[in-house]
Order: structure tokens, then C-alpha cells, then sequence
């Protein structure tokens, strides 16, 4: 899979957003610390903006930046051939030339770049809030890689929308049974409540993620989902 395969199965960005919602809801809720996460959500990450991101701890990431404008995504496989490291920080022809100008802050945004502005990236999707698809740059891909962007490592969650690929995942990388009720209860977005919490980590009350769900934008009792 690459990002051109990424782009087909991404949903719209609404639907994208929720996702990335609930998916730091979950990570949230089984690892209280955030360091060891995978996935996280910021409401306000800056005026008008809002970041879904992603780091393994093993060198991968992705960023995705929610604005007026549309949804910029960014990802980065540290193993791809595609890696700006192994081009003498250069990005791969193609991944980020053709970035629109509304999207081109975020290109060069130095939470996205190195110490040396390089862009940190082998993967890049855009969709303006008028396109009717995800769009990204043609690229002649490295041959002989599966996967040789890193987006199926990267986006496979985002891919594969299903509440059971979270289960599956957050079984592997917690180590821990994940009811699979629950997971679909932060699927669809419904309010927390304190038995969809404890069926997923016994540790952890409802009262302790209010901080969590406030910077997130996940929807509570009282609050829509919008």
C-alpha cells in the first residue's frame, strides 16, 4: 500500500476527524501516561486549527492539521527508502511538490521539520473542503518495497476504519484484552461513561480523562459532536 492507496480509502474529512478523535480517546483511556501512546488529539492546537498525530516511539509518525481550509497530512517512515535521510535531505520527488499554496504553511511548519528545516516526511495527502477526494503528488515510488512510503505502517487505522482493527492493534501493543463494545461505543462518538471506561481499563475513571476529553474535543453529556 501507498499513499495513492491511502488516498482511495480515506473517508471525508468530517468523518477522518472523528476517527482521529476517537482513536486518542482510546489511547487515552488505556495508557494513562501519555508518553507511551500512539495516538493523540489537540482541539486547539492553534487559532482555528486542530492536530491528529501519531508516533510509535520507533521513529514513525504523522501529522494531520484540521483547518478551515481542508486537512493537511504528514507522515513519516523512518525505515522508507523515501526517508529525506537517505537523500541527503532532500524529500522524494513528487511527495511534497505539489502541495497547494493554502496547504504550503504546514510544509514548512517547524513542528514538521528538522533542525536543518528539512521536511520530515515520505507520505503526503491534502483535501481542501471543496475537493470531493484526498490528493497528493505523483510520485514514482522506490520498486522492490511493499511499502515503500511507510504509509500502510503509518495510516493502517485510519485506512481500515473498523473498531475491530482497533481492537487487534491495541490487544498487540498494550497487551491487554480490549472489549470490543466499547471500542464501537468511541467509535459512534457517544458521550464516555463510567462502565465504557472501566471495560476498557480497570485503572482508570471517567473523572480522570475530563482534561483528556476537553483538549481532544471528544464529545461529554451536554456537548455535541461537532
Amino acid at each position: 500500500m501507498t499513499v495513492y492507496d491511502v488516498a482511495r480509502r480515506f473517508p471525508a474529512i468530517g468523518d477522518l476527524r472523528n476517527l482521529c478523535r476517537s482513536l486518542a480517546v482510546l489511547d487515552a483511556i488505556l495508557s494513562p501516561d501519555w508518553e507511551y501512546r500512539y495516538y493523540s488529539f489537540n482541539s486547539a492546537w492553534a487559532v482555528g486549527e486542530e492536530m491528529a498525530s501519531m508516533r510509535n516511539g520507533s521513529g514513525d509518525e504523522y501529522s494531520i492539521v484540521f483547518s478551515p481550509v481542508g486537512a493537511y497530512v504528514r507522515g513519516f517512515g523512518h525505515e522508507s527508502p523515501m526517508s529525506p535521510y537517505a537523500r541527503d535531505g532532500e524529500p522524494w520527488p513528487g511527495v511534497i511538490d505539489s502541495v497547494p499554496s493554502v496547504f504550503r504553511p504546514w510544509v514548512e511548519e517547524p513542528a514538521f521539520t528538522d533542525e536543518g528545516n528539512v521536511p520530515v516526511v515520505t507520505a503526503c495527502l491534502w483535501r481542501e473542503v471543496a475537493d470531493s477526494q484526498w490528493r497528493h503528488g505523483t510520485i514514482d515510488f522506490p520498486a522492490g518495497h511493499d511499502d515503500p512510503d511507510g504509509a500502510e505502517r503509518l495510516f493502517h487505522l485510519l485506512a481500515d476504519r473498523s473498531p475491530e482493527a482497533y481492537q487487534r492493534f491495541a490487544e498487540d501493543y498494550y497487551e491487554v484484552p480490549v472489549d470490543p463494545e466499547a471500542v464501537r461505543h468511541v467509535y459512534a462518538l457517544r458521550p464516555l461513561t463510567p462502565e465504557t471506561v472501566s471495560s476498557l481499563n480497570a485503572e482508570t475513571d471517567l473523572s480522570d480523562l475530563d482534561e483528556e476529553i476537553r483538549e481532544i474535543g471528544y464529545p461529554s453529556r451536554g456537548r455535541d459532536s461537532t
